[in-house]
């Protein structure tokens, strides 16, 4: 999952969607993303809107929708493992942008107000994503295998730092480079999880942190890579770091 938030380069605001949020035009069905995760498992995602609720110049929350779709593991496929499992929920319960549908408020704050290239501040994302679970009963029922869709919150809040970024030749297109490290928290009600997970011990609620780098210039390069560890394992325990590497597009012509 993938950390997005705006930068400030060169005077002007972007995403990290290479979208202009000063224009006029709402964003619709206009970027997305594909996530590589080190367990095998492949994510893509279509940002299907993003708007802005409340009003201009003044106080204002960024609110987006995202749609995504994700494969099994490389290595159960490889081995012929055709039966369902649950291993997709350990990385989508602590990726902020996972789920078939993703509605959240995301946004940044940096220290200092004056639009500089050099920025230090705060990110936040917090919202409602709809996931799915399989069943796991006994082999040869008929239940066994089936999807269930379950709603999960979940909130991030962590610090960044960024500069700018640039071909050689090229300073007047101006990127940015930056760092950052998170907190996040999910939650779904137990009785959720138990519906497909029989005998499941759980309070529902899964936290760790990560550690991202991106690397960001319109029309050359768009790249992240982030680490993602859980302080408190979901089951069947693993806690084991997560290693994702995120590939961003835009379609410049839309909207």
């Amino acid at each position: 999952m993938a950390l997005f938030f705006p930068f400030v380069a060169n005077a002007l605001s972007r995403d990290t969607l290479i979208r202009k949020i000063s224009s006029s035009k709402t964003d619709v069905l206009n970027a997305g993303f594909i996530d590589l995760v080190s367990s095998g498992q492949v994510s893509a995602s279509a940002r299907l809107i993003r708007l802005r609720i409340g009003e201009p110049d003044k106080f204002s929350l960024p609110f987006t929708i995202y749609s995504g779709v994700s494969n099994n593991a490389f290595s159960a496929q490889i081995l012929g493992m055709a039966v369902r499992n649950n291993e997709h929920l350990v990385t989508q319960f602590i990726t902020p942008l996972s789920g078939l549908l993703n509605v959240s408020v995301d946004g940044w704050r940096a220290w200092r107000k004056k639009e500089k290239i050099t920025q230090f501040g705060f990110i936040y994302q917090l919202g409602e994503r709809l996931l799915t679970g399989y069943r796991t009963t006994l082999p040869g029922s008929w239940l066994n295998g089936r999807p269930h869709n379950f709603l999960n919150s979940f909130a991030t809040l962590g610090l960044f730092f960024q500069t700018g970024a640039w071909e050689k030749d090229h300073a007047a297109n101006m990127g940015a480079c930056w760092i950052s490290i998170r907190y996040h928290l999910a939650y779904t009600h137990p009785s959720q999880l138990a519906v497909f997970l029989e005998g499941l011990n759980t309070n529902g609620t899964y936290r760790g942190y990560s550690m991202g780098f991106g690397l960001e210039i319109s029309y050359t390069v768009h790249l992240k890579a982030q680490v993602y560890r859980y302080t408190k394992p979901p089951e069947p325990l693993y806690s084991l770091p997560l290693y994702q590497f995120s590939f961003n597009y835009a379609l410049q012509g839309k909207n």
